[in-house]
C-alpha cells in the first residue's frame, strides 16, 4: 500500500484527493460502467516499526464495507464496493459533492441557526437508532465524521472502528479505548462493555459544539480531559449562548449524563425530544389550555373509543397548530412525515391551483407522507381559521403500546376511506 496516488484501482479511474484522515486518504473517483463519480477511501500504509500489524490493519480497514456496508439509510453514507489491487486496499462509497463536515459549524463564528442544528442532530439520532437495531456500534461519532451536503443534509460516515454486536460471534465484545478521546463516553475511557448509548454521548457532545461553539469538556491535556468526562458536568450552554431554550439544555445533559441508566436508551428516545423540541422552536405551540384540547379533541370521530388516559397520551405526543384564512400548511412536493387531524375550522385540498376537495373538523389528511414520508401530492391551505392536531411518526412510538394499536387502527381505516374517496373522484373525471 501506499499514499501516492494510483491512476486506476480495479475498475475505478482514480481523479483528485478530497481528504486523509489516520485511515487512509479519500479520492474522487469515477465508476465508468455506471458512469457516476464516487469516493474511493485508500488504506494508508501500516507503520514501518510493526510490519506484523499489517493483517490487523487491513481487517480494521475493510471492518468499514463490512459494518457500513449492511447498513441503507439516507443519512449513511452507502457503501459500494471493496477489494485489493496489487498491494492497495480501497473502499468505493458515495460521493457528497460540496460536502464538508460538521466539524465547520462547531466553532463560534460558524455556527448554524438553533433549528438546523436540532435538524441536524435529529437526522443523525434516527440514524444510529437504525444502525443501533443492526447491531452496529459506530464507536466514533464525532463532527469530522458526520459530512454535510450543500442542502444541509447529513451523512454519517467512517464505520471503521465499528463494532457488530452479534450473539453468536467468536468475537470479543466491544471493549476497550477505541476512537477519538474528546468524544469518548465514560464507559469508553474506563474500557468497559460499551453498547449503542456510547454513540448518542458522543452525538451530546456534538450538539453541544454545534450550539454554543464550545466543546463541553474543554481540557488542556488527555488527563484532564479524562477526568471532566468522568466526573464533570459541561458548563450550561446559556453560559455561552443567552438564547439557548431550557429545553434544548434539558436534552442534552440527558445526553451527556455519566450514567448509562438516566442517558438515553435508544436514539429514537433522542430524536423524539428533538422533534418536541423543534415544534416548540418553531413557535407553533398553542396558548390554550391543555384541558381545552382534550375537550376539543375528544369530540372528534377519530377518537371515539380511545380512553381518556390514550387521548391525552396523543395530545401531549404532538403538537397544536393554528392557521388563518388562506395559510398554506402544506406545499405540494415537500417532504412530511407527519398526520394531521382537524380540530376546527375547514381546508382546501388544491392540486394545481384547483380545489379537488374540501375538508372540515374531524378530517384528516397527510397520511401518505406519514407513513413512507413521501413528497406531498397536493396543497392544503386553510379556507377559514382552523386548528390542527400534528402527528409526527417518531414522536407517536413514543406512547403506550395500547395506544399506538388503537391510533393505528383508526389511522388505517382512515387511509382505506382516503383512498375510496379518491377512487371515486377519479372514476368521476374519467
Amino acid at each position: 500500500m501506499t499514499d501516492k496516488a494510483p491512476n486506476k484501482l480495479g475498475k475505478y479511474q482514480v481523479k483528485e484527493e478530497i481528504s486523509r484522515g489516520s485511515m487512509g486518504i479519500v479520492y474522487l473517483g469515477h465508476d465508468p460502467y455506471i458512469n457516476r463519480l464516487v469516493a474511493i477511501k485508500i488504506a494508508l500504509v501500516e507503520p514501518p516499526d510493526d510490519p506484523g500489524a499489517s493483517d490487523d490493519f487491513r481487517k480494521m480497514f475493510f471492518n468499514e464495507a463490512h459494518t457500513a456496508g449492511m447498513l441503507t439509510h439516507p443519512n449513511i453514507i452507502n457503501i459500494y464496493d471493496a477489494g485489493v489491487d496489487e498491494d492497495t486496499c480501497y473502499i468505493v462509497m458515495e460521493y457528497i459533492e460540496g460536502g464538508d463536515t460538521l466539524k465547520l459549524h462547531t466553532r463560534p463564528e460558524t455556527l448554524l441557526p438553533t433549528e438546523k442544528v436540532v435538524e441536524i442532530i435529529f437526522k443523525c439520532a434516527k440514524a444510529l437508532d437504525y444502525a443501533h437495531r443492526q447491531g452496529v456500534v459506530h464507536r466514533d461519532i464525532k463532527p469530522s465524521n458526520i459530512l454535510i451536503t450543500r442542502d444541509k443534509d447529513v451523512k454519517i460516515g467512517d464505520f471503521s472502528i465499528a463494532h457488530i454486536n452479534n450473539p453468536d460471534s467468536t468475537e470479543s465484545k466491544p471493549v476497550g479505548m477505541l476512537g477519538s478521546p474528546r468524544y469518548m463516553s465514560p464507559e469508553q475511557l474506563t474500557e468497559e462493555y460499551i453498547t449503542n448509548q456510547t454513540d448518542l454521548f458522543s452525538l451530546g457532545v456534538i450538539m453541544y459544539e454545534l450550539l454554543t461553539g464550545k466543546h463541553p469538556f474543554a481540557a488542556e491535556n488527555f488527563s484532564r480531559l479524562v477526568n471532566m468526562i468522568m466526573n464533570e458536568d459541561p458548563l450550561p450552554m446559556r453560559d455561552f449562548r443567552a438564547d439557548i431554550p431550557e429545553v434544548l439544555e434539558k436534552i442534552v445533559r440527558k445526553a451527556l449524563h455519566k450514567n448509562v441508566d438516566e442517558r438515553y436508551q435508544m436514539g429514537l428516545d433522542f430524536a423524539a425530544d428533538l422533534s418536541k423540541a423543534f415544534e416548540n422552536l418553531q413557535g407553533h405551540q398553542e396558548d390554550i389550555s391543555i384541558q381545552e384540547r382534550f375537550n376539543s379533541v375528544k369530540k372528534l370521530e377519530f377518537f371515539q373509543g380511545f380512553p381518556d388516559a390514550e387521548i391525552w397520551e396523543i395530545i401531549r405526543a404532538s403538537s397544536w397548530h393554528d392557521y388563518r384564512n388562506s395559510d398554506e400548511i402544506i406545499i405540494e412536493g415537500e417532504l412530511d412525515d407527519c398526520f394531521y387531524i382537524l380540530v376546527s375550522g375547514k381546508v382546501d385540498v388544491k392540486k394545481a391551483n384547483k380545489t379537488i376537495r374540501t375538508l372540515g373538523m374531524g378530517d384528516c389528511f397527510g397520511e401518505m407522507g406519514y407513513l413512507a414520508k413521501t413528497k406531498r401530492s397536493a396543497t392544503i391551505v386553510a379556507e377559514q381559521s382552523t386548528s390542527l392536531l400534528k402527528v409526527n411518526s417518531t414522536v407517536i412510538s413514543q406512547v403506550s403500546l395500547n395506544c399506538q394499536v388503537r391510533f393505528l387502527k383508526v389511522f388505517l381505516r382512515t387511509l382505506i376511506h382516503r383512498l375510496s374517496a379518491t377512487t371515486e373522484i377519479i372514476s368521476q373525471d374519467i
